[in-house]
């Protein structure tokens, strides 16, 4: 039975080489893959999945109003003139609605394909993202990948900072942005500079 998977951490954790990884991984075996990644980072042109060390790879993108189950399933069933998905990979899934969250259960559940979701737990605030909640709920397998802080403890949250490097304590949850805007900070460190 297929599973669906969540793999969370903060930023600068790899979960992008992680994804690539798994990508190439069932590609080396002849396996068919389908990558997806939200449709809001346009920082990246013509590959939309891009790591810190720079691997990257095509991927489709979906935004709020994207059918994941009609247009994984189209692929599925070779609409596309492709063989049968064997996984399914997901970048930035916190950005996901609850609504394509439990569509990618669907997919698992339903459809036997696994899915492995790639993204951030928690904003620039310390609070869950919708997506994450709802992965945090229901998916089968939770797996935390690990950065570092500057002091050398986990990385578990993620700092937005200013041009000066000032942390940042109100905003939108969503604002795009590498190491020039966000920082991974141990829960110490972050709690230190929201209230500095």
């Amino acid at each position: 039975m297929a599973k669906l998977y969540f793999y969370y951490a903060s930023m600068n954790a790899g979960k992008s080489t992680t994804l690539l990884q798994a990508d190439f991984n069932y590609r080396e075996r002849g396996m068919a893959t389908m990558l997806w990644t939200a449709a809001l980072d346009g920082r990246v042109q013509g590959k939309p999945i891009a790591s810190r060390i720079g691997l990257e790879k095509g991927a489709h993108l979906y935004d709020a109003g994207t059918d994941l189950w009609q247009r994984v399933t189209a692929a599925h069933a070779g609409a596309d003139g492709s063989r049968p998905l064997s996984c399914v990979l997901i970048d930035e899934a916190q950005f996901l609605t609850p609504a394509q969250v439990w569509q990618c259960a669907r997919l698992a559940d339903e459809a036997n394909i696994p899915v492995l979701c790639y993204g951030l737990r928690t904003d620039f605030r310390g609070e869950l993202f919708p997506g994450s909640a709802v992965l945090l709920g229901i998916a089968d397998a939770l797996v935390e990948l690990k950065a570092v802080c500057h002091c050398g403890r986990k990385a578990t949250m993620n700092l937005r900072v200013d041009e000066r490097g000032t942390a940042v304590k109100a905003g939108a949850q969503t604002e795009i942005g590498g190491n020039e805007r966000y920082v991974a900070l141990c829960r110490k460190h972050f709690s230190e500079a929201m209230t500095a």
